[in-house]
C-alpha cells in the first residue's frame, strides 16, 4: 500500500458517493450544481460520478434538474441524510462480517462460536448507530468547508453514542 493511502472497508464506488454528497452539502443552499463542478471540486471521475448520482437520484437521495442552470442537489437538507443511507445503497451491509440477521441466525445455530458471532454482532451494531446518527452535515462545518479532523471525529462519536 502506498504511503499516505488508507485502506478502508468502503468501495471505492462508497467513498465517491459519500464526497459527492459533501460537495452537494457544502453548495447546499446554491441549489443545482453541475456534475463537471462536482466532479472538479470532489476530485473524482466525471463518467463514474454520473453512475452514482443517477443511483442517487434513483434511490430519491439527490434531485436532478434540466436545462442550462441544471445539475444536482440534495433531495432534503444535509442534516435529514445519514451516511448509512448511502453507504446501505451503494455498498449494502454496513459491516464486513455479515448483515444482523445473518449473525443473529449464526449465534441461535453454532453455540461453539456464539461468543464469537456476538462480539461480530456488537461490533456490526455499533459501526450501523454511528453511521446512523452521522448525517452528512456532521461532515462539514457551518461555513461549508471541509471537516476539521479530530473535532469532527470526536462531535459524531458524541452525537452517535449519547455521551
Amino acid at each position: 500500500m502506498p504511503a499516505g493511502r488508507l485502506a478502508l472497508k468502503i468501495s471505492q464506488k462508497g467513498l465517491y458517493a459519500l464526497q459527492a454528497m459533501m460537495t452537494l452539502a457544502r453548495r447546499y443552499e446554491q441549489g443545482a450544481i453541475k456534475i463537471r463542478d462536482i466532479a472538479a471540486e470532489s476530485d473524482l471521475p466525471e463518467k463514474f460520478l454520473e453512475l452514482i448520482l443517477l443511483e442517487l437520484k434513483n434511490a430519491r437521495i439527490v434531485d436532478s434538474v434540466r436545462g442550462a442552470r441544471g445539475g444536482y442537489q440534495l433531495r432534503r437538507a444535509p442534516s435529514e441524510i445519514p451516511l448509512s443511507d448511502i453507504i446501505r445503497l451503494v455498498d449494502g451491509p454496513l459491516a464486513p462480517m455479515g448483515d444482523a440477521e445473518q449473525l443473529r441466525s449464526m449465534i441461535a445455530q453454532d453455540a461453539d462460536h456464539r461468543a464469537l458471532y456476538e462480539v461480530f454482532l456488537a461490533v456490526r451494531d455499533a459501526a450501523a448507530k454511528i453511521l446512523e446518527n452521522t448525517t452528512v452535515a456532521d461532515l462539514i462545518d457551518n461555513k461549508g468547508r471541509k471537516g476539521s479532523g479530530p473535532k469532527v471525529a470526536h462531535a459524531v462519536k458524541k452525537k452517535a453514542t449519547g455521551a
